[in-house]
C-alpha cells in the first residue's frame, strides 16, 4: 500500500447519532452511536459527513458530527 508522504495527515472522525432535544448535543442512546470512519483529511470526511447526512435527512434528532482528531493528538502545532 502507498503512503502520500508529501501530504500531512489530518485525522478527522465522522460519527453521529439521535439527538434527545434539537436544542442540545445529548445523543439518546450513546450504544447506538454511528461510527462512520476516520479520515486523513478534512475533504474526505466532510465526503462522508454529508452522505450521512444526507441519508438521514427525514429524522430531525439525527445529528453528524467532524471532529478534528489532529488537533486534539497535538494541540500546540494548529
Amino acid at each position: 500500500m502507498a503512503h502520500d508522504t508529501d501530504k500531512k495527515q489530518r485525522l478527522h472522525l465522522v460519527f453521529g447519532g439521535e439527538l434527545t432535544k434539537l436544542q442540545d448535543v445529548q445523543f439518546r442512546d450513546l450504544e447506538q452511536l454511528d461510527i462512520v470512519g476516520i479520515y486523513p483529511d478534512y475533504e474526505s470526511a466532510h465526503s462522508a459527513w454529508k452522505a450521512k447526512a444526507q441519508m438521514t435527512v427525514d429524522n430531525a434528532h439525527m445529528r453528524y458530527f467532524i471532529v478534528h482528531m489532529h488537533r486534539l493528538l497535538d494541540p500546540e502545532n494548529e
